[in-house]
């Protein structure tokens, strides 16, 4: 039997580093996600990269992200560009980033928001914690969810918490202490000022 590990990240350095680990520990590269805000414009495009909506597209009809860029060089080679309602510009990986894409070209009723907190509690995430990863990752966050083996399950967490992954129950008393409720698609996505001075409260 497979479970899910999910870790939310203030640092893309630390999730990159997360999930190379995991990678170490057995855990396929497809059994990787990664999903990490960049309203910040930090992933640059290059004409290597395919357009947004021709990723969507092949996602759509069952292609998944990293096979639409090329696995070669890792898990993170096959990064893409996404626009997620709520969360605003993301760079993705994986099977959530499969999900998240397909929504946007309208496979996935709801959007590519729901994609991302229904393929989550699919998954066997709570929904009150998909709502907080979300919403993570729209402050400018980056969050990574691996499906492992039961056997590595407490391992591969302990991966996601040594390389810094957030409290999520801490988390989302911070948020909530500030009127936050839930993710709300509808919200407008965090502008790159907003999320440097979110991560600015997170800086250790």
């Amino acid at each position: 039997m497979s479970k899910t590990v999910t870790g939310l990240f203030d640092h893309y350095d630390d999730a990159l580093t997360a999930s190379n680990h995991l990678e170490s520990l057995g855990v396929p590269r497809a059994s990787i996600s990664v999903v990490a805000n960049n309203s910040d414009d930090w992933y640059g495009r290059d004409d290597r990269r395919p357009d947004t909506a021709d990723t969507a597209d092949d996602a759509a009809t069952g292609v998944g992200v990293g096979a639409v860029l090329g696995g070669a060089g890792g898990l993170l080679a096959g990064l893409g560009l996404l626009a997620i309602p709520g969360i605003g510009p993301v760079v993705a990986a994986g099977w959530l980033a499969s999900t998240a894409a397909g929504a946007v070209a309208g496979a996935v009723a709801g959007g590519a928001a729901g994609g991302l907190i229904g393929s989550l509690t699919s998954a066997g995430v709570s929904e009150n914690d998909a709502n907080v990863y979300a919403e993570g990752v729209r402050r400018g966050g980056t969050l990574v969810s691996a499906k492992v083996d039961e056997a590595l399950a407490d391992e591969a967490q302990a991966i996601l918490e040594k390389h810094k992954s957030v409290d999520v129950g801490e988390r989302e008393r911070l948020y909530r202490g500030n009127g936050w409720s839930r993710f709300d698609e509808a919200a407008p996505p965090y502008s790159a000022d907003e999320v440097a001075r979110e991560r600015r409260q997170y800086l250790v």
